[in-house]
């Protein structure tokens, strides 16, 4: 669907409302705020609201902008907001259909009608969260990743109904914001990057179930084998470098044999059912400890800041 959408303004003109001040909310008000966007945060539970100013303001002191804190602003409820300012909302509550679907139709009562209304849901489509609502050409998908300050990319995902023009509108004010944009012509389930994700996952958990490679081995191949090569260059650029007719013939080759199962791998279903979840139960596929835990995340941010300032000069440039 195509229209002369009115185009978003520029961040540093724009009111932004974020709807959660989860972990995820908190980070894309990060990730607003940095291209000093004027950015309102709803969230009801009191402690959380206030605590958002210092969570945000410690990491816009990490890029030097820890002034632009001033245009963060927290509200207890969609009707503490004045909506005639609003040019783009983005939701991110919990992940259930029936608090997103609910959320939308209050957010289409309220927001104006040029305003684009934008779901981080990394599992529903945009489709079905405003299933029967009005004005569905202005709803997006904009899929952030965890966590969101912090990794570049974002989809933003088209349903059927949805306006290009809105999309690519959306795109370019996420670009100003230092974020990498893709645009997502069909909201399938995980969108694109965690299709992709998933694949890699499916053969990966099959060859631990068949006894083929241990967890530890599987972690190490992709980290530090071909998966270290995607900070330089993704699949696609990666086979113009090694030559697509090497490809071609290799997956001739492996394709048949690869995991094609439609449920996931028998590791993760017994942990799941037995409580094994990962860190926050002690143990998943490793076991943790508080101490263990909080070394592993401070590894892990720091690598990831580290990868950041290795692709700086490719992102880009914050443009309030």
């Amino acid at each position: 669907m195509q229209t002369d959408a009115k185009a978003l303004p520029n961040p540093g003109a724009a009111h932004a409302v974020v709807v959660g001040g989860g972990t995820m909310g908190a980070d894309v008000a990060v990730v607003l705020t940095r291209a000093a966007c004027r950015t309102t945060v709803i969230e009801p539970d009191a402690a959380r609201a206030a605590a958002l100013p210092a969570r945000v303001a410690d990491n816009l002191e990490t890029i030097g902008r820890k002034a632009l804190v001033s245009q963060l602003a927290t509200a207890a409820s969609l009707d503490d907001v004045d909506w005639t300012g609003v040019d783009l909302v983005i939701e991110c509550v919990p992940e259930r259909l029936d608090i997103k679907q609910a959320l939308f139709a209050g957010l289409v009562q309220r927001a104006r009608p040029d305003a684009i209304l934008a779901s981080n849901s990394s599992s529903f489509p945009i489709s079905a969260i405003g299933q029967g609502l009005a004005t569905r050409e202005r709803m997006l998908g904009l899929h952030f990743f965890m966590p969101a300050h912090l990794v570049p990319l974002v989809e933003v995902v088209m349903a059927e109904t949805s306006d290009e023009a809105r999309a690519d509108a959306l795109i370019a004010f996420m670009r100003r914001c230092g974020s990498v944009p893709v645009k997502v012509r069909q909201d399938l389930p995980g969108f694109l990057a965690n299709r992709l994700q998933h694949a890699l996952s499916r053969e990966a958990f099959n060859l631990i179930d068949r006894g083929i490679a241990s967890p530890e081995d599987v972690d190490a191949a992709v980290r530090f084998g071909f998966g270290f090569r995607f900070l330089a260059a993704g699949p696609v650029m990666q086979r113009d470098h090694a030559g697509i007719d090497v490809h071609a013939a290799a997956g001739a080759t492996m394709y048949p044999t690869f995991c094609n199962d439609d449920h996931p791998a028998r590791c993760l279903t017994e942990r799941a059912a037995d409580g094994r979840y990962g860190m926050k139960a002690g143990e998943g596929f490793y076991a943790w400890t508080p101490e263990t835990i909080a070394a592993e995340r401070a590894r892990y941010d720091r690598l990831l800041r580290a990868g950041l300032d290795l692709i700086a000069p490719e992102l880009p440039e914050i443009q309030p």
